[in-house]
């Protein structure tokens, strides 16, 4: 039976739709390389995570560990690769697992769906599930690696203020008004 850290592949699978809200080849995999960098994690108590893209695999990290975008111990680095990094909180010492582009030419459906070799419409999302099921972590790449976690901690808010302008609270830090009044409001 395929395990995908304590779930069974059938029930991460729902875990997916129920919280990522479509079944996603990128969940899929994602749930093999959490599990692999989980097997392969350096001895200690506590880590956190790393995620070099904002697309899929930060939802399977969220899943399949305690680490979260909101509790700060997952943090999403937008660097466009497929690729997450689990840590010991205090030495750095840890995994990255990466989907590996060498390892896709056995799985001709996955590789065109990863590379955007052919149009999504064209693409047949069963057998990509289907060739994702069957290569697992056959897919991916495992290197340790070493965090420098002072580099990723997440600054503390420190003092706030009203904002002038829009009368909201907001870090002193950002300087005389919070930073959409002082233009990087994504609002029109």
């Amino acid at each position: 039976m395929i395990k995908i850290g304590t779930y069974s592949y059938e029930e991460y699978i729902h875990l997916i739709e129920s919280f990522h809200g479509n079944l996603a080849p990128g969940l899929v995999i994602g749930g093999f390389m959490v599990d692999l960098a989980m097997k392969n994690l350096p001895p200690g108590d506590f880590f956190d995570a790393v995620c070099e893209t904002a697309v899929c695999l930060p939802d399977s990290i969220q899943l399949l560990t305690p680490c979260t975008v909101g509790n700060g111990w997952l943090k999403v680095l937008e660097f466009g690769r497929f690729a997450l990094t689990l840590y010991e909180k205090y030495s750095g010492d840890g995994v990255r697992v990466y989907l590996d582009v060498k390892k896709m030419n056995d799985w001709p459906e996955i590789k065109e769906w990863f590379l955007k070799l052919k149009p999504k419409r064209e693409q047949n999302l069963q057998l990509i599930l289907n060739q994702i099921k069957e290569a697992g972590p056959g897919l991916l790449s495992l290197q340790k690696v070493r965090v420098e976690p002072e580099r990723l901690r997440r600054p503390k808010l420190g003092a706030v203020a009203i904002c002038p302008v829009c009368q909201e609270a907001y870090p002193i830090r950002d300087g005389n008004a919070c930073r959409p009044c002082q233009g990087e409001s994504p609002y029109l």
